[in-house]
């Protein structure tokens, strides 16, 4: 995993996420006044993938809860189990009030990620973990959805092997499947918990 890569599509994206929110002066030319446009960045969206059950699912079944997306790939060496540990014991430390949380791991990789790989990750995590994987394509729009940044690497010794180099950001997104927050995954236990808290209540 390239780590300033990593933080360079981080920075990136919380700038993009602050420009998002600053109201923007727009002189108009008919009546010499100002006019103010505010708005937030457009992380999230529509999906459509296969849970570590086989089972289709949708943007549509998370409506009404928080969710806690984080994408990956399970031959990820260091930061993405780093991370889903990380999320597991934050939402286990805030217990009954991370109840309306769902975590979500998405898989950048799923030519090798199947469902029945998923599911055997996921078990390492947390329980109510959704583990997401689906066509190359369902992938990329969701990647696209999300703004994350993801790219192959070959390895040079094998070539038939690869790594992925992609952004890693925990998104918190709302009960109406709007992003609430963009957190980085170099949170430890108690700030991923209290940035959860904080949102969510």
């Amino acid at each position: 995993m390239n780590r300033t890569t990593i933080g360079m599509v981080f920075a990136g994206l919380l700038t993009g996420a602050a420009l998002g929110f600053i109201a923007l002066k727009v002189p108009s030319p008919v009546v010499n006044s100002e006019v103010q446009v505010t708005g937030k960045p457009a992380v999230g969206g529509p999906f459509s993938l296969v849970d570590q059950n086989g089972k289709q699912v949708t943007d549509k079944d998370f409506l009404g809860r928080y969710m806690l997306v984080f994408f990956g790939f399970t031959n990820c060496p260091d930061i993405c189990p780093a991370g889903l540990q990380v999320m597991t014991a934050a939402l286990d430390k805030l217990g009954d009030r991370a109840s309306e949380v769902t975590p979500v791991f998405i898989t950048l990789d799923p030519a090798q990620d199947t469902r029945e790989r998923m599911a055997e990750y996921a078990k390492s995590f947390h329980p109510r973990l959704v583990a997401l994987t689906g066509s190359e394509a369902d992938i990329a729009s969701t990647a696209k959805a999300y703004r994350v940044f993801y790219q192959k690497v070959p390895d040079d010794k094998d070539p038939s092997r690869y790594s992925i180099d992609h952004s890693a950001i925990f998104y918190l997104m709302g009960k109406d499947g709007t992003l609430l927050a963009p957190i980085p995954h170099t949170n430890d236990v108690d700030q991923l918990a209290t940035a959860i808290d904080k949102a969510i209540h």
